[in-house]
């Protein structure tokens, strides 16, 4: 919102014979919403007169990066913004906003997990469900929700805000943006986001200056005398954790399955290093987050094409000295190690990345067609799908494909976005391995269409980790993410696990741990396993111990879909509807738990469309009935989902 006074914003125009405040409302409201902070960080924040404020929910970066993209957006418009994670700030101060002359709050809410918010804005959450007396009348906001079609709960964090914020007396100036990531999450942000700006400027009276120009939000400052000690080498905490506070692993051994499909199994070992990234324990049906590193043969090619020293020591330091964020990533530090330990080199560039760096091709075709990608118009849309998403070009891609195009390191730097931490479901029990997270994830390597060769970053980097490097043991920077994907309270209950492919992890916990409750003398209920694969004899994970724990009473039937032996695909859907008369009666009559692991837009629906078919045909019930049914047992947890796409 260009031509915006931002002095009218921060603090109404002082009287002639008054002493203009040190402080305006909003840097009083921010001051109060500021909890867990050093001293010295309250005053920087005090200081800086912003009057938007976008705060994010976000679990894998997406939400944190839209919502910095939008606190940016807000210079081209006389504002000054500010991105803001929600755990870091006394939410209950929320309403001192509407004390503030033309502010506003953006919500960017990812959804995560079963219709959850992410775990930086759970007290969030709790703080909109827990007070109802909440006064936010004159509070402006608006949200942009971040979700996939795929899962039943489709942005349902978001929708949950936006109703929320309202009920509470807020008021909305925009409707909510709803963001598919099963479809184009990039094009539904654009075309939001270019309604929003206009609506804003509209709503408060003010004229957008339409400066496109690129603003840089970050200094570069190279390094020439430096101590090396003070180089941060890849940590994502503390300067020297590495040294002390990793988590060593030994491995067991990647499996190949076939030429098209290969499954990495592989154990993390306490060992006996010091660990600061979580508290090692965890349960079965948690999560492991792992930080992986790119691959080096990708770092050096781009510094080739870009022509620079990658091992230079450099900071990028922000332009605005009140800032909270002095740098996009830890500083000081070498480009290689920015583009190995913390940026993301592997996925397609957004749109405001190949705007921003348009200024850099030599060529004017070129930069009008970076331009036109990342724009709303139909056939800026249409190339940004096909010559990006289709074609799955990531940056190094790009600058290959677009010869005249040659951006500094240093801003390329700045655009990238965060590499983000890898989650896998735990594939083992505490009760069996207290030192040990064993992992079940299939190894990502496939052809582009511009006959690239694309590698997933982290299944790729632990296959090819060696047990030892140089006579020290290998180390994954990780922590245990908790989940509510949990065994029943009473043993006795019944367990269907459904998890074909490697949805099977983290029932190979579950069964462990029935197994270990059978050990100790308790009484254990039936323990029923689905699982699905498209050949026996050569992706059947885990058969051994599958076939073992059967062997032993642990599972009390093992139900198997090779859905490519026959001439007829099998899955294990039509494994379920077999047994229709018996998982009724344990489901019904015996109180047992539904798990279901894998592929959220095909598999999952399934599965539960098979549920619904059951509860017809033996429970009697018509459609909505079973519907109903279903979620109920959602609703009690005892119909339980660790699904993706």
């Amino acid at each position: 919102m260009a031509d915006m006074d931002t002095e009218t914003i921060t603090h109404t125009e002082p009287m002639a014979e008054e002493e203009e405040p040190l402080f305006s409302n909003l840097d009083l409201f921010l001051f109060s919403l500021i909890v867990g902070l050093h001293v010295d960080d309250i005053l920087l924040i005090c200081v800086q007169g912003k009057n938007i404020i976008v705060f994010y929910g976000s679990q894998t970066g997406t939400g944190e990066e839209f919502a910095n993209r939008l606190s940016k957006d807000a210079q081209r418009y006389g504002m000054k913004g500010m991105a803001a994670d929600p755990e870091e700030y006394e939410m209950g101060e929320l309403s001192r906003l509407s004390e503030i002359k033309n502010s506003l709050a953006i919500f960017c809410m990812a959804t995560y997990g079963e219709g959850d918010p992410t775990d930086n804005a759970q007290d969030f959450y709790d703080w909109l469900q827990e007070n109802d007396d909440e006064d936010l009348s004159g509070l402006n906001y608006t949200v942009f929700a971040l979700g996939n079609k795929t899962y039943e709960h489709y942005n349902a964090m978001g929708k949950y805000v936006d109703k929320r914020l309202e009920e509470l007396g807020a008021k909305r100036i925009f409707d909510i943006g709803l963001g598919d990531d099963d479809g184009n999450l990039e094009e539904d942000f654009i075309s939001w986001r270019e309604q929003f700006w206009p609506a804003i400027c509209e709503h408060f009276g003010v004229e957008a200056s339409g400066d496109e120009s690129s603003i840089r939000q970050y200094e570069l400052k190279e390094h020439t005398d430096i101590n090396m000690n003070k180089v941060y080498t890849g940590e994502i905490g503390r300067l020297k954790s590495f040294e002390t506070e990793n988590i060593t692993m030994p491995y067991d051994e990647v499996l190949k399955i076939s030429e098209s499909y290969s499954v990495l199994q592989l154990s993390i070992d306490k060992g006996h290093s010091l660990i600061t990234f979580c508290d090692f324990r965890y349960e079965s049906g948690d999560h492991v987050a792992v930080f992986p590193t790119n691959d080096s043969v990708l770092v050096n090619k781009l510094g080739q094409i870009l022509g620079v020293d990658l091992d230079v020591v450099i900071s990028l330091n922000n332009l605005d000295d009140e800032s909270n964020k002095k740098h996009p990533f830890p500083c000081p530090t070498t480009y290689r190690t920015a583009l190995t330990h913390y940026l993301d080199i592997t996925h397609p560039p957004r749109t405001n990345v190949l705007y921003e760096l348009a200024q850099y091709a030599s060529d004017p075709k070129d930069q009008e067609n970076m331009r036109k990608m990342a724009s709303s118009a139909p056939e800026g849309k249409a190339l940004y799908q096909s010559w990006v998403l289709d074609a799955t070009r990531n940056i190094l891609a790009v600058l290959e494909d677009m010869p005249t195009l040659k951006p500094p390191i240093d801003h390329l730097c700045e655009l990238l976005p965060r590499l983000q931490a890898r989650y896998y479901s735990i594939a083992s029990s505490s009760k069996i391995h207290p030192n040990s997270i064993h992992i079940c994830a299939v190894v990502v390597e496939y052809n582009t269409k511009t006959g690239r060769v694309n590698k997933g970053v982290a299944t790729n980097w632990l296959k090819n980790k060696l047990v030892t490097d140089n006579g020290h043991k290998s180390t994954v920077p990780m922590y245990i993410r908790k989940s509510q994907f949990r065994l029943p309270f009473k043993a006795t209950n019944p367990v269907i696990m459904i998890g074909p492919g490697t949805g099977i992890a983290p029932f190979m916990g579950f069964i462990q741990e029935r197994a270990w409750l059978k050990q100790q003398g308790k009484e254990v209920g039936e323990t029923v396993m689905y699982f699905g694969c498209r050949h026996k004899n050569e992706d059947y994970l885990y058969q051994e111990e599958l076939e073992e724990a059967e062997k032993n009473g642990v599972l009390t039937q093992l139900n198997v879909a090779f859905s490519r032996d026959q001439e007829q695909k099998m899955y294990v859907q039509h494994l379920l509807k077999k047994h229709k008369e018996d998982l009724w009666k344990l489901i019904n009559s015996d109180n047992a738990h539904i798990y279901v692991c894998g592929d959220a837009k095909n598999m999952a629906k399934d599965v539960q469309t098979t549920f619904h078919e059951i509860a017809e045909e033996i429970g009697g019930m018509v459609r909505t009935q079973a519907t109903d049914y279903i979620k109920k047992l959602m609703t009690k947890g005892r119909y339980s989902q660790d699904v993706w796409s």
